[in-house]
């Protein structure tokens, strides 16, 4: 049994290896105390257990991992072998304490890429299963909101897959550090990118389909008090966010449209493109929840309005289609989204779509801090081209944002 402690700043992480028992316990608590002791000038703001390499744990161990848990409130165990997890679990140290069961480690390398968001891309790896890989520097919170997000939203009746685990991705040729990973089981399932392609005379039943995915989302209310967050203030973090690149003009001009939106508590996926819409059998299913909120259904037809007609960069690689196919598509779909509605109200809500979608063809910026100075410039580039000389026309279409009623 070997016991080592590592600092960094106000982090203590204590590494246990081989068996924590009866004979190695007293020992281990020992050194443990003393470190600890020379550290107490340290205001330890983290205390980890790091149990990657911990082989067995006997009550004796429990009762060090209990006293360290009564005296440091951020106190956990991570990385935690299926042996030792199951002890954790059976004697309820689960429910005390945060413990994190060590994850498998997955390898995309030679899987077929069937996606690519702002935070991730996702793999083919087998028949039965895909895997969303996070972008490098992703942390776990994140992940954790993803699979949060995901849960609550499936419970209120989004048709979505459920990961099932949490794995981190070995570095590959296509992403080359490790970066956590969720698996989903979508059995046989496709994007619908790749059903379009495959069956090219179905684009009007796929539009019809893909409109209903949205009223059925539309239709779901968000009560209060739950995880799903506002997704008119996620909006505005992210026009904060990408500040850096444009002018304090600009920003006031996005952030004008954003508040114009009328408030609502629809469900709202927010990334809703073709290549994060699954065909399984005769059901679609949603995958890539990172951005799930609650709001006005403007804002997710924007959204979608942003990615499958006006998106900025290489749209076949994105949405997996051709340009002209996936802005033929949308065309289709919202017409059968609208279809119920009066003419001039059609002409009305198609012009609020696409003024919203302005916001969102720049606030994807705020997804990473590392685009390449050629991606930034052309946004800059489409911004003045979309939004600023068309300024006023905007403005008058935001005053028409409250005639949308729910």
């Amino acid at each position: 049994m070997t016991t080592t402690i590592q600092t960094n700043d106000n982090e203590v992480t204590i590494c246990l290896a081989g068996r924590l028992d009866t004979v190695t316990s007293a020992e281990a608590s020992a050194k443990i105390n003393a470190e600890l002791s020379i550290l107490s000038s340290l205001s330890i703001e983290s205390l980890i257990c790091d149990a990657s390499r911990l082989e067995y744990i006997s009550s004796s161990g429990l009762r060090i991992l209990l006293s360290l848990a009564k005296r440091y409130k951020s106190f956990r165990v991570i990385d935690v072998q299926p042996q030792v997890y199951e002890v954790l679990v059976t004697t309820g140290f689960t429910k005390i304490m945060t413990v994190e069961r060590a994850m498998r480690r997955l390898s995309v390398e030679g899987c077929r890429l069937i996606g690519i968001g702002g935070v991730g891309k996702v793999y083919r790896l087998d028949g039965d299963t895909i895997i969303k890989v996070f972008r490098e520097g992703s942390t776990m919170d994140e992940v954790r909101r993803e699979i949060t997000l995901s849960k609550e939203s499936f419970v209120l009746g989004m048709p979505t897959a459920i990961s099932f685990d949490v794995v981190k991705v070995a570095p590959s040729s296509e992403n080359p550090a490790e970066c956590y990973g969720l698996v989903y089981e979508l059995l046989k399932a496709k994007t619908l990118s790749t059903y379009m392609k495959q069956h090219p005379k179905q684009l009007d039943s796929c539009a019809r389909k893909y409109a209903e995915l949205f009223r059925q989302l539309h239709q779901i209310e968000v009560p209060a008090g739950g995880n799903i967050p506002s997704a008119i203030e996620h909006e505005r973090q992210q026009i904060e966010h990408i500040r850096c690149y444009f002018s304090e003009e600009s920003i006031d001009m996005m952030l004008h449209i954003v508040d114009s939106i009328p408030a609502g508590n629809s469900l709202l996926h927010l990334d809703l493109q073709t290549k994060n819409v699954m065909v399984q059998g005769d059901e679609l299913m949603l995958i890539d929840m990172g951005e799930v909120g609650y709001g006005h259904p403007l804002l997710d037809l924007g959204h979608a309005y942003s990615a499958m007609m006006s998106l900025i960069g290489d749209y076949e690689k994105i949405i997996g289609i051709p340009r002209e196919v996936g802005q033929r598509l949308w065309d289709r779909a919202i017409d059968y989204y609208l279809e119920d509605l009066p003419a001039e109200t059609i002409v009305e809500r198609k012009a609020q779509i696409e003024v919203v979608s302005c916001v969102r063809n720049f606030s994807w910026l705020s997804l990473s801090d590392s685009f390449p100075e050629p991606v930034i410039q052309e946004c800059k580039a489409a911004f003045d081209e979309r939004v600023a000389k068309r300024y006023d026309y905007i403005k008058e279409v935001c005053k028409t944002f409250d005639n949308w009623t729910l």
